[in-house]
């Protein structure tokens, strides 16, 4: 009997003070929007482990390659890809038809992939294409023979590889790991600022416990400014972290299947919420909608934002300046579970298990992902490198080092996100409770147990 698994590694993830931008919507799969950042020339090349194609060979003469991508045909992303591909065209003879979907790739991609439709490379959240899509190849020889674990990111890897798991007669249980997906676009989260704000109101260390935080946001009310920024879009994301801090993922999932909140740590969780608000701790007009109170960062009414690092682009873009970003971890409280993980994630590159060129696909990929043109797509799409070995753009300092050295991410509010059928409901509620609308933590919490 096989079962296919994706595994989290545990472990702890400590973030060092970074400054970011990528894509990531508030479901935790796509943007809402992606802006693009300002260009910057290369400045580091992958070494010799990789193996993409050479120029000038056309080994893979009149061969054509069927991709479905994620993004729209008017994204930074798509005209690198655009011109990856006929770069990569010039060097090898393989044509890549590139689809671009948009955001909703992944409402056609499973029924595509079930009647084995005529594509060779998806484009998808990596957590997505490791636990629903059908016919992904095995990537693992391939990965291998490029030494692609020595530029990559495990804290990333280590969630995209399945699990095959056999039983045999007598019960012995044997485990085969495989990688379905090369990650294309690596985010993390957590809360990011304006250091000049903060320099400003005279905070001069990030806040590592709740306490540090709530001194923090006092002076800068003091100074003027309003200390959180938060749009609707993501008061899950910002609500979800404080569940993360007093309960755990382990725990949000299983109170999110099966109710019992009321008596759990989560009344402490929205009770910070709520007494955030009373102190006037929220940007005005906070929760606004997307991008209204994240932008209000760009314009210096507002010192944080609880997000993942794509944020500090849409709001330079938005608010025409460059802010000076940093980022640092959500803060610690008192007698919480999981005080130190933080949110990872990654848009990642599959090849189909029934593609007739696949070793060409994974070469394309690789050739996207490294070097150069990975190089390009961060400093266009203001993302992180995919290719460690790269430079990142200057709003996302210390990313590439903090990916590298984290093992376990937290996710994207999937706690919350496990009983599909309240997930919106919740979210709902999530924004309500930003909004003011529960007389304290107890209430909140009893109105979630009201819904099982």
């Amino acid at each position: 009997m096989k079962k296919f698994l994706s595994v989290l590694l545990a472990a702890v993830m400590v973030l060092a003070m970074l400054a970011g931008c990528s894509n990531q919507s508030g479901d935790g799969t796509n943007p809402p929007e992606t802006q693009p950042a300002e260009s910057q020339p290369a400045e580091s090349q992958p070494g010799e482990e990789s193996k993409a194609p050479e120029g000038g060979d056309k080994n893979y003469e009149g061969v054509e390659l069927t991709m479905w991508s994620m993004w729209t045909s008017e994204e930074a992303q798509a005209k690198v890809i655009s011109e990856a591909a006929a770069a990569f065209e010039e060097q090898t003879g393989a044509k890549v038809n590139i689809e671009f979907k948009g955001r909703d790739v992944n409402t056609l991609l499973s029924a595509a992939l079930e009647s084995k439709e005529k594509i060779d490379i998806i484009e998808d959240d990596y957590q997505r294409i490791a636990n629903t899509y059908p016919n992904v190849l095995d990537l693992t020889d391939m990965a291998k023979a490029v030494n692609y674990d020595s530029w990559s990111y495990a804290c990333l890897n280590n969630q995209v590889i399945e699990w095959t798991t056999e039983v045999d007669d007598e019960g012995n249980v044997t485990k085969e790991g495989y990688l379905n997906s090369i990650v294309e676009q690596p985010q993390v989260g957590g809360v990011f600022y304006n250091k000049d704000l903060f320099e400003a109101a005279g905070v001069t260390e990030e806040p590592k416990t709740w306490a540090e935080f709530l001194d923090a946001c006092q002076k800068l009310k003091d100074s003027g400014v309003g200390p959180i920024a938060q749009d609707s879009a993501y008061a899950d994301f910002a609500f979800y972290h404080q569940l993360v801090r007093y309960l755990g993922e382990e725990k949000i999932a299983e109170l999110d299947n099966n109710g019992g909140w009321s008596d759990s740590d989560a009344v402490k969780a929205a009770q910070d919420i709520i007494d955030l608000r009373s102190k006037g701790f929220l940007a005005d007009g906070a929760p606004d909608e997307y991008p209204a109170s994240q932008n209000k960062v760009g314009f210096g009414t507002a010192a944080m934002v609880v997000c993942a690092n794509y944020v500090t682009s849409e709001v330079n873009k938005n608010a025409g300046t460059e802010v000076n970003w940093g980022l640092f971890n959500y803060p610690a409280v008192d007698g919480g579970v999981d005080n130190t993980s933080a949110y990872a994630g990654a848009n990642s590159l599959a090849v189909t298990e029934y593609s007739e060129n696949a070793q060409a696909a994974f070469d394309f990929i690789i050739f996207l992902t490294t070097g150069e043109w990975d190089q390009k797509m961060a400093n266009e799409a203001g993302q992180i490198p995919a290719d460690s070995r790269n430079t990142a753009p200057a709003s996302q300092a210390g990313t590439i080092e903090t990916l590298l050295a984290a093992e376990k991410p937290m996710t994207w509010c999937a706690g919350i996100h496990e009983n599909d059928g309240l997930k919106d409901t919740i979210k709902s509620m999530c924004i309500e409770l930003f909004e003011g609308k529960y007389a304290d933590g107890a209430a909140f919490c009893a109105a979630l147990d009201a819904l099982y």
